[in-house]
């Protein structure tokens, strides 16, 4: 088990990241892993995917904006978790 980096509201690898989309109010919940642990079904996205190098480093109530697929989103992080 991995410890929780020192500032536990901020975005490290290996947190699962709560997001509101801006657009929609819609929430979504991805874990940060590593490039061969990502798993769509499960919502774990690539530490090297846009939207996770957009979270790194973020905290509780920043916006971040990334440019996905679909155009570019924007979430407000609502949660931090270290499972």
């Amino acid at each position: 088990v991995e410890a929780a980096p020192s500032d536990p509201q901020a975005v490290y690898f290996g947190a699962v990241v709560e997001l509101e989309d801006e657009a929609t109010g819609e929430t979504v919940r991805y874990r940060i892993v590593g490039p061969d642990e990502t798993d769509a079904k499960q919502g774990w996205i690539s530490v090297d995917s846009p939207l996770a190098r957009a979270l790194l480093k973020k905290r509780v109530d920043d916006v971040v904006e990334a440019q996905l697929p679909r155009g570019v989103g924007r979430y407000v992080i609502v949660d931090v978790t270290y499972p």
